[in-house]
């Protein structure tokens, strides 16, 4: 579990409890029973015992027997953040018009703490062994929209996101070493796009480009996935690149049209 934040005195104790609770539950502790929760969150089995049950009755959670798991009325949590959100409803249509015309999944994902997080998606079909949908989080240095997004940050906050995060090699050629993965973070800042192969999956291949707002900050990532079955990586550059390029423009462009010069505003 990620470290705790210093407690202010505007910190509410029970409320921050219960959303680690909350928190604990991912797609490879989707149920769970009331011992491993307290042991995922680090809290006694009695005060995770009444956070469960408080959930339940809130209805977040539901108990099958001994075990726990979230209920979809989770997912209103992050439907608030997302109805405030005018980068997802802008993105969406370009994400459907660039899937239609490479025939891939297209996704677009921003940046929180050490992960990114999927808000628009397209999927032509399933190429990883975990689904992924808008609210799917993956570790940023693994992903091509996450290097994309890593490289847009000053020297010394990606080399405080590199200290924080957990740095492992999830297949056999996953990039995961401190220094190698800057200096492949300076390759994609120098040429603009991130092409990631093999390295958060076995068999998957993305390629991703920046989204900037009106004033050129980086706001979000657009991609395109595939199956790394066919073509070589650099087939994937010279069909993908060119239309996700022009896909990158005019969601920023629709954005500048609507004053959205943040697209999390």
């Amino acid at each position: 579990m990620p470290a705790q934040p210093v407690a202010s005195d505007q910190f509410v104790q029970s409320l921050a409890r219960g959303l680690r609770v909350i928190t604990a539950f991912d797609a490879d502790h989707a149920e769970m029973p009331l011992t491993l929760v307290a042991e995922r969150t680090g809290l006694s089995r009695a005060t995770t015992r009444r956070l469960l049950h408080t959930l339940i009755e809130l209805g977040y959670v539901r108990i099958n027997g001994r075990l726990f798991a979230l209920t979809p009325q989770v997912l209103r949590l992050g439907t608030a953040y997302l109805s405030g959100l005018g980068l997802p409803q802008i993105a969406q249509p370009h994400l459907e018009r660039l899937s239609a015309e490479l025939s891939e999944s297209t996704s677009l994902a921003v940046l929180d703490g050490n992960d990114i997080v999927y808000v628009a998606r397209v999927a032509t079909r399933r190429i990883m062994s975990v689904g992924i949908t808008v609210g799917t989080r993956f570790p940023a240095y693994a992903t091509s929209m996450g290097r994309v997004l890593l490289a847009a940050l000053d020297d010394d906050e990606l080399d405080a996101r590199l200290a924080a995060a957990d740095l492992e090699a999830l297949t056999a050629r996953t990039i995961h070493r401190p220094a190698d993965l800057r200096v492949e973070i300076g390759r994609v800042r120098d040429q603009g796009w991130a092409l990631v192969d093999q390295e958060l999956e076995q068999g998957l291949r993305s390629l991703a480009v920046p989204v900037a707002d009106a004033e050129g900050r980086v706001r979000a990532a657009l991609n395109v996935s595939a199956s790394s079955m066919y073509d070589d990586p650099d087939d994937l550059v010279t069909s993908a690149l060119p239309p996700l390029l022009r896909t990158a423009g005019a969601i920023a462009e629709d954005l500048r049209a609507v004053g959205g010069t943040d697209p999390q505003a």
